[in-house]
This record gives structure tokens, C-alpha cells and sequence, in this order.
């Protein structure tokens, strides 16, 4: 009960084990992102009727989780977003987890949903979806403010290129944001 880490799912309990692999699904050194596959006694032994998707998620008794993850030195697994909401900007993977904390410290910031959007030459880059907690507070002076914030705390790779102010953002019936609604 004391091996705790803020911000990290955890270490792995006995019983299980996790590796982390690439594209090409060869495992990635200690501290890089990657896919998390699971094995251990209480995975999900296939998908009810779906058995195309059992055999994409359940191999070898692993499970193929759909998540992206960084275990670091101390053995901790960092959660960095859902394998098809991480952004490849620069040939870099970049989580929009990441962005949109960064967002969100701007004290008008209610909530922030990053998507990945194509530029002229067809590059993929950041792209903010916004919440304010006064929406009246949109101006030019507040997209600076929010630019200026990204670039001092992130990356250069990673500040957003487009930020776009709504009223609220698409959700599920359990709250959680329907990023593929964003992407244009």
C-alpha cells in the first residue's frame, strides 16, 4: 500500500506481467513510449461474439491494451493517452495529455481536448480545443497568453499550431472526451 507514485498507474502486482512495444512490436528500451500488452490470470479471455477483434487484442494470452505507456526507471507505468489519440508531430510521438495540462494551468482555462490536424504540407501538428470559464474572455491577447505558455513549458515540437474556442466538448455518457469528433 506504500508504493505509490502520483501520476503512474502503478508497478506491476505478482501475477502479471507488461511489455511495452513498438510499431513493429518489438519492446522499447526503459523510459520510451509505447503499446502496453498484459498477461496475467484475470485479462479478458475475448470479446463476446467479435471474434476478428479477439484475435487483433488477444495473442499468445497477452492483451493488447490500446494504450500508450512509459515505464520508468523506478518501474513505474506512466499512462500517456490511447494508441489512437497520440500524435506522431516531427516523427516524434507526443501525448495530447501532455498539451492539454499544459492548457489548463492558464487560469481561464476550464477544459482542453488536443487533437492531431495536417498543416499545408500535410504534416500533422497540435491542434487546442478550449473551454473557457467565461467564454467572453476569447480575444487574440488570450490565444498569445495560451502560445506563449505551451512554448515556455513544452517541447517545441509540441505547442499548438490551431486553437479553437467552443461552448463545450463532445463526451461520452461517462465523461470522457470523443476526441474523433474533433479531428476535421
Amino acid at each position: 500500500m506504500d508504493d505509490i507514485n502520483p501520476g503512474s498507474s502503478g508497478r506491476l502486482v505478482p501475477g502479471y506481467e507488461a511489455r511495452i512495444l513498438d510499431e513493429a512490436g518489438e519492446a522499447v528500451p526503459q523510459g520510451e513510449s509505447g503499446r502496453l500488452w498484459i498477461r496475467g490470470d484475470s485479462t479478458a479471455r475475448c470479446y463476446w461474439n467479435n471474434p476478428q477483434k479477439t484475435a487483433q487484442t488477444m495473442v499468445d494470452g497477452w492483451l493488447d491494451t490500446g494504450d500508450t505507456y512509459i515505464q520508468d526507471r523506478q518501474g513505474y507505468f506512466n499512462y500517456c493517452g490511447r494508441n489512437d489519440d497520440m500524435l506522431k508531430v516531427g516523427g516524434i510521438w507526443c501525448s495530447p495529455f501532455e498539451i492539454e495540462a499544459k492548457l489548463i494551468e492558464h487560469p481561464k482555462v476550464l477544459e482542453a481536448a488536443v487533437v492531431g490536424k495536417a498543416d499545408d504540407a500535410g504534416l500533422i501538428k497540435p491542434e487546442a480545443h478550449i473551454v473557457l470559464h467565461h467564454p467572453a474572455e476569447n480575444n487574440d491577447v488570450l490565444t498569445t497568453e495560451l502560445l506563449a505558455l505551451c512554448k515556455a513549458g513544452l517541447a517545441p515540437y509540441k505547442y499548438p499550431r490551431w486553437f479553437q474556442f467552443v461552448a463545450e466538448l463532445p463526451k461520452t455518457a461517462t465523461g470522457k472526451i470523443q476526441r474523433y469528433k474533433l479531428r476535421s
